[in-house]
């Protein structure tokens, strides 16, 4: 078996693969840019849907290691809008482990896609957390509090939203100077899809009708929210691993904790903004990832340190060809 071999002929996006603190594969392939033919590089920043809810994660861990707020803290103590029908006692942990019951804006239970959302409420005035509220602050409870383990997108919205309320600063701002900075993500942010900076890959979804290809600007949020939405590299993915597991963005007691179980579903593991894949052997491999229409993102670091990076900026089955470079490298 070769990489050739493993990754389609196809595909479209990125692959990192580091073990023993050397990188053993790092290719780009398709390319950013269709029309123009500008290909992928290793330095392509890429949409990420999903993902930046393991950046918010951190970035509430770092306000709670300062003492600016705390896992029992409530967002009716936090927040200065009606929170209606909503739960105000609902806890920033129950929130960081999709424990909450807080009303989905993209219930993804019973909304296939994402694009679904806006049928009747224009992608393009979403700008800013906030810009959502209205798409969950009229819905009911989905359970009581800390009833159960259910993937939430509301509640990370509104840890982005606490953010903003505790540090005076839009959530991007305050990501972008304590977790991306200190990480080494040079190439990360949170930008707006129709003012795009340098070197940004479009993503694609497909046509059946047509045989062709669309950009997705029209189908996710016109600037990501704390549910997601960041732009970045596989090379400043590569370097957040590393800082977080070096001391650099929060400390190892509170990594240690973050990687810790602390929510549990359908075979199912859930730390603070973070998946846990359990192994047979007891040990967790640490997972985040993203999908959005046009966008597949997969990452894990195993407890030997062997690092992959997988995007796609077509929406391809990243995740099929993450378990065999696994196999091949493992």
């Amino acid at each position: 078996m070769n990489i050739p071999n493993i990754i389609p002929s196809d595909f479209s996006g990125c692959v990192l693969v580091r073990k023993n603190n050397e990188v053993l594969f790092e290719e780009a392939f398709g390319y950013a840019d269709m029309q123009n033919k500008i290909p992928n590089t290793v330095n392509t920043r890429f949409a990420t849907a999903s993902v930046g809810k393991v950046f918010v994660a951190v970035g509430i861990l770092k306000l709670i290691e300062s003492g600016r707020l705390s896992f029992d803290s409530t967002i009716g103590s936090l927040l200065d809008f009606d929170l209606k029908g909503i739960d105000p006692d609902i806890t920033v942990e129950q929130l960081l482990t999709h424990t909450s019951g807080i009303p989905d804006y993209f219930d993804e239970s019973t909304m296939e896609n994402y694009d679904e959302l806006w049928r009747d409420y224009p992608n393009y005035k979403i700008r800013t957390s906030s810009d959502l509220i209205p798409l969950f602050i009229d819905k009911p409870m989905m359970y009581p509090k800390g009833e159960c383990f259910l993937y939430n997108n509301t509640g990370f919205v509104v840890l982005g939203l606490i953010i903003e309320a505790i540090t005076g600063t839009l959530f991007d701002e305050y990501l972008r100077k304590e977790v991306f900075i200190p990480g080494g993500m040079n190439d990360t942010g949170y930008f707006e899809l129709d003012r795009l900076p340098e070197r940004c890959a479009n993503s694609y979804i497909y046509d059946g009708k047509s045989g062709g290809y669309y950009t997705n600007i029209y189908s996710v949020d016109a600037k990501g929210t704390g549910a997601g939405g960041a732009f970045t590299t596989v090379r400043d993915i590569m370097s957040f691993w590393e800082e977080l597991y070096n001391g650099k963005l929060i400390s190892p007691d509170m990594q240690e904790n973050m990687d810790s179980v602390h929510a549990i579903g359908d075979n199912e593991y859930y730390g603070y903004g973070i998946w846990l894949d359990k192994q047979p052997d007891g040990s967790f491999t640490s997972r985040f990832e993203g999908c959005d229409p046009g966008v597949s993102f997969v990452s894990t670091r195993n407890a030997d340190g062997t690092i992959i990076i997988m995007v796609s900026n077509m929406g391809q089955n990243v995740w099929k060809i993450r378990r065999k470079l696994l196999g091949y490298f493992s």
